[in-house]
């Protein structure tokens, strides 16, 4: 049986029908995906693929959601292996591999594309309208020493990623890339090697060489054992890739706590740092002769205990006779038991040097606060960051926020959530005028 032939024509109204019915299908699974997201994260997804989406010039409003941020903080806190209000996060633990996804989750829902490099630190990118220039970038890191707080260093995190949500919300549209970096390992609790990330990144081809090789942790687990646990360096032995170079940021700033009480005690929101404490250390051994505690006569004893409480106590007369409020000395004894030194212990004995931080991006930071009305002053880090080491990169810039009574590295510390807000507002728009230079 032959059926008619219909003229080409006579479909059209079909396929368009066809087409737009297609098009309003996937549009509405679209926006139900992102409302699922925007839900789970707190915040809407104004980001699209539209290159004229969005304004170049300096947003007018900043919107910081306090509730939400706050709210990240305490679910980031319960990957611990101590009980709350403590935090431990110990470098390629379980408790740091599921915190480490938790931010990985929270930059993907914010529009940011992510990727890690082999030791584990965590990059999300937010592409500029001139993705070709150096990016400005921003972060801190989230591993805790054991029976910390939750807020050192995760606040420049965090705060972060919540700074570049409040960008989007304006409607601001960054001309070059803004990038929030999660290092890993600021603190030195597992491989006695603080800022580990940070000073990978800035290119320390000895310190790759001894991760490779000799770097062991107390357990005699090797570094490159436990990041192949934790899922990095897998199948890679050259550390060199992770290096960047000179030109990759044009700026870098670290949102932190004080660590400090001087914000507070001032009544300040805003501490623009000028400089930070770079430490060096020593190392010293000592040895003595041991014996019977009771059965040996004090002028035949060689006391390494006593030997290095004598060193200590030296240190302390230095740092105090030095006449500066900001040269702290700390000397760290390697014992067992309590007060129990054997031989071969090990005192770690900092000492002060400046790095400045660069002049330009201090008066950014400066005429921002000013702009947000928010009290602030100069001052000094007496604690080091990783900024220190991507000082190395690019130029780079801190800002501190107020911490109660200046706790930090103990289940006390705490910063208030409108304090938080105020840092964010701050990094916000540093970046955005960062961005557009």
């Amino acid at each position: 049986m032959a059926y008619p032939r219909l003229a080409p024509s006579s479909f059209l109204p079909f396929l368009l029908l066809s087409l737009i019915c297609s098009l309003v299908s996937a549009q509405a699974n679209e926006d139900a995906t992102i409302k699922t997201m925007e839900d789970f994260s707190g915040y809407p997804l104004h980001e699209r693929n539209d290159p004229f989406c969005g304004s170049s010039s300096l947003p007018t409003s900043l919107s910081v959601d306090g509730d939400s941020l706050q709210r990240q903080i305490n679910e980031l806190s319960t990957f611990s292996d101590t009980p709350a209000p403590s935090v431990t996060r110990i470098l390629f633990s379980d408790k740091d591999v599921l915190a480490r996804r938790y931010i990985k989750n929270l930059m993907g829902l914010s529009g940011l594309s992510v990727r890690e490099d082999a030791v584990g630190n965590i990059f999300g990118r937010w592409d500029g309208y001139k993705p070709g220039l150096p990016a400005v970038a921003t972060g801190s890191h989230i591993d805790a020493i054991p029976y910390s707080g939750k807020y050192d260093g995760v606040v420049g995190v965090l705060g972060a990623i919540e700074a570049l949500n409040v960008l989007k919300r304006s409607g601001f549209r960054p001309k070059r890339s803004l990038e929030v970096i999660l290092f890993t390992s600021e603190e030195p609790t597992r491989f006695g090697i603080s800022c580990l990330g940070s000073r990978l990144l800035a290119g320390s081809k000895v310190l790759a060489e001894a991760l490779k090789k000799t770097t062991v942790d107390g357990q005699n687990i090797s570094f490159v054992d436990a990041a192949r646990y934790a899922g990095y360096m897998k199948g890679e032995d050259d550390l060199s890739n992770v290096f960047l170079n000179s030109g990759n940021y044009s700026a870098f700033l670290e949102l932190h706590i004080e660590q400090g009480p001087i914000l507070e005690a001032e009544g300040l929101s805003i501490g623009i740092v000028t400089a930070i404490a770079a430490p060096a250390s020593i190392k010293v051994d000592f040895e003595g002769n041991g014996g019977h505690a009771g059965a040996a006569l004090m002028p035949n004893r060689n006391d390494a205990g006593l030997a290095a409480a004598e060193l200590a106590l030296a240190v302390e007369k230095h740092v105090l006779d030095s006449g500066s409020i900001d040269t702290v000395g700390t000397v760290v004894h390697t014992c067992t038991g309590i007060l129990e030194l054997h031989p071969g212990a090990i005192n770690s004995i900092p000492s002060k040097s400046h790095l400045e931080i660069d002049k330009s991006i201090v008066k950014a930071m400066e005429d921002t606060s000013k702009e947000l009305n928010l009290p602030h002053k100069l001052m000094i880090s007496r604690a080091y960051h990783d900024s220190l080491f991507m000082a190395r990169i690019s130029p780079m810039g801190m800002l501190f926020i107020p911490c109660f009574k200046g706790y930090s590295h103990k289940p006390e510390e705490y910063a208030a959530s409108q304090d938080i807000a105020n840092g964010v507002k701050v990094l916000a728009l540093t970046l955005a005028k960062l961005s557009l230079d």
